[in-house]
């Protein structure tokens, strides 16, 4: 059974850090092209940062880049997003997702597998 599962969210004031993690099981990470989404309350699911299974390379969205960062253990089939100077609009619950096609990094529709998500709150 193919399961990704997050953890690491939760309240961090402005400026802070958190680390999310996302394990996965019933499937090979490195095999997937493995990102990461938000959703803010009311508005579309929008890809936040993914790498990509052929070269390993990432991609980040211009609202998170030099402050995001997103790596991936092959050996625990975890996938991490490290947050640094967390901002109030970066507060939305955050979804781990893993798909075959690289647009997937972009394109929610094209996600294979999606976690339960895992909330994000920045707040002072």
């Amino acid at each position: 059974q193919v399961q990704l599962v997050e953890s690491g969210g939760g309240l961090v004031q402005p400026g802070g850090s958190l680390r999310l993690s996302c394990a996965a099981s019933g499937f090979t990470l490195d095999n997937y092209n493995i990102g990461w989404f938000r959703q803010a309350p009311g508005k579309g699911r929008e890809g936040v940062s993914c790498v990509r299974r052929s070269a390993g390379s990432t991609y980040y969205a211009d609202s998170v880049k030099g402050r995001f960062t997103i790596s991936r253990d092959n050996a625990k089939n975890t996938v991490y997003l490290q947050m640094n100077s967390l901002k109030p609009e970066d507060t939305a619950v955050y979804y781990c997702a893993a798909g075959v096609t690289q647009a997937m990094c972009v394109a929610s529709l094209l996600v294979d597998y999606w976690g339960q998500g895992t909330q994000v709150t920045v707040s002072s």
